[in-house]
Formats: structure tokens, C-alpha cells, sequence
């Protein structure tokens, strides 16, 4: 049986794109349609577009850039912005997925999936860059000082940015947070 590659990239049921240093190069009808946009407005773009910020587009390649090295895959959940249509500039969380193709040069080329999760965790409050930032490894389980590390700011920064997402999400404790966050 003959299998045609490209039909099978097409026809994912996840949104896929090929990237060569952070560009689009290709992706699929599936991202498109997650993010409200054709082929031609994804095609030949940065990532930037698909993020709500650009500092949140730069400060996630520099701290993906090692993991890639390293282990040359990197996931995570986080939160993403829709180009066009009747949700434009809709934020919504996302999880992605990627793969260096050469683990020594990580954002030389690459293969990216992304899933949307709003249907199960929708944006519920407006949040900041940083907020999203400490919100999305406060998810992945990590305590302030790892944070703090990982965002190159301090831990009590950390602390300082998950009280205000406290206060945002009425929650009690740090669990009632993660809690709220993952519930949307």
C-alpha cells in the first residue's frame, strides 16, 4: 500500500507546522483552522504571529533552545493567540510539541504540533505576558524558585506574580489556583 505523505501531513488530526529558524515553512489545514488564518498568512511568517506578545515569543525560544539541544524535543502548554476570522485575537490555550532536527542547531528546522485545549480549559481571566508565563509552570508543577530560574527573574517576583494570579482566580491556596488555571 502506497502511502501519500503529504495527504497524511494534510489530513492530521492536529494542527502541524515545519518551521526553519522560527518561520513557518509549511503547516497544515488543521493549524490554520485553530488559528483563523489560510495558508498564505501562516507560510513564510515567524511564530510571533501566533503568540500574544512578542517578549513571550522571544523569552519562550531562549528557554526552549536548551531543551532542544539537550533532549532535541520540547512540549508544553501555553497560551496562544487566533490570527483572523470571528475569534481574532482570541487567546486560548494550546499544547505544543516540537522536534529539532539537528539537536545542535535546535531552531535550524523543526516539526511542531499543536493541540487546542480551549474546549477544556478556556481563558477565563486577562492576564499579563509574565502572568501567563508563571501560570503556565505553575502547571507543569514547579515551585517558585524553579520558576524564578527558569524565567530568569527572582522567586520572589515569582511569588509577587502568583498572587496576583490569586487574586484573579478568587483562589485560596497555590492547588485551588493550579486548580482554577487548568479548569480554565
Amino acid at each position: 500500500m502506497d502511502i501519500n505523505y503529504r495527504l497524511a501531513f494534510e489530513m492530521a488530526p492536529i494542527g502541524l507546522a515545519l518551521s526553519r529558524n522560527r518561520t513557518m515553512v509549511d503547516c497544515n489545514r488543521h493549524l490554520c483552522d485553530m488559528f483563523g488564518a489560510s495558508p498564505e498568512q501562516l507560510i513564510g511568517q515567524s511564530f510571533q504571529v501566533l503568540y500574544p506578545s512578542v517578549s513571550e515569543f522571544e523569552r519562550t525560544g531562549e528557554r526552549i533552545a536548551p531543551l532542544l539541544n539537550r533532549h532535541g524535543t520540547y512540549a508544553d502548554d501555553r497560551i496562544m493567540k487566533r490570527l483572523d476570522g470571528r475569534f481574532k485575537g482570541e487567546t486560548f490555550w494550546c499544547h505544543v510539541t516540537g522536534r529539532a532536527l539537528n539537536q545542535a542547531t535546535p531552531h535550524e528546522a523543526g516539526i511542531w504540533t499543536f493541540e487546542d485545549l480551549s474546549a477544556n480549559r478556556p481563558v477565563k481571566a486577562e492576564l499579563t505576558a509574565r502572568e501567563r508565563e508563571v501560570a503556565t509552570q505553575l502547571m507543569n508543577g514547579l515551585t517558585s524558585k524553579e520558576i524564578g530560574r527558569l524565567l530568569n527573574i527572582s522567586h520572589r517576583t515569582v511569588e509577587i506574580y502568583r498572587a496576583k494570579l490569586m487574586k484573579k482566580y478568587k483562589a485560596s491556596n497555590t492547588g485551588d489556583l493550579v486548580h482554577r488555571l487548568m479548569a480554565g
